[in-house]
């Protein structure tokens, strides 16, 4: 018998048959897991590299920002129709197509890559406690192998639960950075301008550079993996295909619909930096600036105001904590898929956030926990992430466009193509952003 992906929530979300309810109730039954993926488009490493690309270069790279959610959605949407259509996730699909050896490399290269997402909700986490309460960065560290507890709470409810919090969560991040970059008096028709193409992003080096960071940041391994699992966690019947189609049609609504809040998220992160930072003296490097420039007169003037600085280290502490659940999940579902090793969700919690904290608590002693270097940490991790992610894509377009499995859902070749050239070209920009 097949054994079924994150075996807790798989088909525990009853959904309409495709005779019977309206549209507005059919949707909000499939909605949620693409509030768990949006999550991950969200996470620190998005924030920092949104907050530079602004406050460098200004309002010039948002364009970049809507085409890498875009790249995005493309990706997401073929994670959606492999869990759908054959009740498989990737880790499992990919695992019955590798001899042992490449199956134990793989496990141990996304094991890498999914402590590197956790390392990057460690840092955002200990930064804003740091930032809002001037706890010391270690203790910081130490107080997120609490949030298994958040984790095992969170998950006691119910998948369903748990994505309600999560859609709350980004609602409650979104309104706080629009109120921010209200009061900010952004330039709106700049901002229009931000988001059309220019050449000068290809032809400056330097921008060319933040825009690599800027895609690099958004597409990760873990989301891929994730919500080809959380695609099966609504009880339809796989046996019929008008319902399999249905299926297919509401989740890939349900995601479009939470990546383009995480993009809006994003853009005013780096409608923030530019509005905050570019063109004036002060300088970015790190989210701290941000932190203290909300409520420094001589950044923002007359409207500086410790609330609002105090809002930005929420929304951050906020992100990091409910990431761990999305972590959590996504190193669940590689652990059970390429090696059929099976632990209850707060082990694997811990498990995952003991063997983050070796490195964590080694470099942060190297550096003292010294504020600016101990955030360079999330690059780092950026950068595992990067080296991981072909490794994803490649066989999800591949297992997505084979007809025996997938059957009349199968990519036909022309889009295939196109996925292939994606996964090229954000190989390509990976390479050249690591060098």
């Amino acid at each position: 018998m097949k054994k079924k992906s994150l075996d807790e929530i798989n088909g525990s979300v009853n959904v309409p048959t495709v005779y019977e309810s309206a549209f507005w109730q059919k949707f909000l039954a499939y909605s949620g897991p693409g509030a768990l993926v949006a999550v991950g488009y969200m996470d620190p490493g998005n924030w920092l590299t949104s907050l530079a690309g602004g406050g460098q270069y200004g309002y010039t790279l948002l364009s970049v920002l809507f085409v890498s959610i875009i790249v995005a959605m493309i990706m997401q949407s073929l994670s959606i129709r492999l869990g759908v259509v054959t009740r498989t996730d990737l880790a499992q699909a990919i695992a019955q197509r590798v001899p042992k050896p490449v199956r134990i490399c793989l496990w141990l290269l996304n094991e890498l890559a999914m402590m590197a997402t956790d390392l990057t909700g460690v840092v955002g986490t200990s930064i804003a406690l740091y930032l809002l309460f001037r706890l010391p960065l270690i203790v910081g560290v130490f107080i997120t192998v609490a949030d298994v507890l958040i984790v095992l709470v969170f998950l006691r409810f119910g998948i369903r639960r748990v994505e309600f919090i999560v859609l709350t969560t980004i609602l409650i991040v979104g309104t706080i950075f629009t109120i921010e970059v209200c009061r900010a008096h952004p330039n709106w028709l700049a901002i229009l301008n931000g988001i059309i193409p220019q050449s000068k992003i290809i032809t400056n080096h330097s921008e060319l550079l933040m825009s690599l960071g800027i895609i690099g940041a958004t597409i990760m391994p873990h989301n891929i993996y994730l919500h080809s699992a959380l695609a099966q966690s609504r009880r339809y019947d796989e046996h019929d295909p008008a319902q399999v189609i249905e299926t297919l049609k509401f989740a890939n609504w349900d995601s479009v619909i939470h990546l383009i809040a995480a993009l809006i998220v994003n853009a005013l992160l780096l409608i923030l930096g530019g509005t905050l930072f570019f063109h004036t003296t002060a300088t970015l490097n790190s989210l701290a600036d941000v932190f203290y420039g909300l409520k420094n007169p001589h950044i923002v003037g007359p409207l500086s105001s410790p609330v609002m600085s105090w809002l930005f280290g929420f929304a951050l502490l906020i992100t990091g904590l409910i990431s761990s659940i999305t972590s959590t999940l996504a190193g669940q579902i590689v652990m059970e898929g390429y090696i059929n090793i099976r632990l209850s969700l707060w082990k694997r919690r811990l498990l995952t956030r003991f063997v983050t904290l070796i490195p964590i608590v080694i470099i942060g002693c190297l550096i003292r926990f010294n504020e600016q270097q101990f955030e360079q940490l999330i690059i780092y991790a950026q950068i595992v992430l990067s080296i991981a992610l072909p490794f994803t894509l490649f066989p999800l377009v591949a297992i997505t466009s084979d007809q025996k499995l997938m059957g009349n859902h199968a990519s036909p070749t022309w889009q295939t193509i196109i996925e292939y050239a994606l996964v090229l070209l954000l190989t390509g920009l990976n390479i050249t952003a690591l060098f």
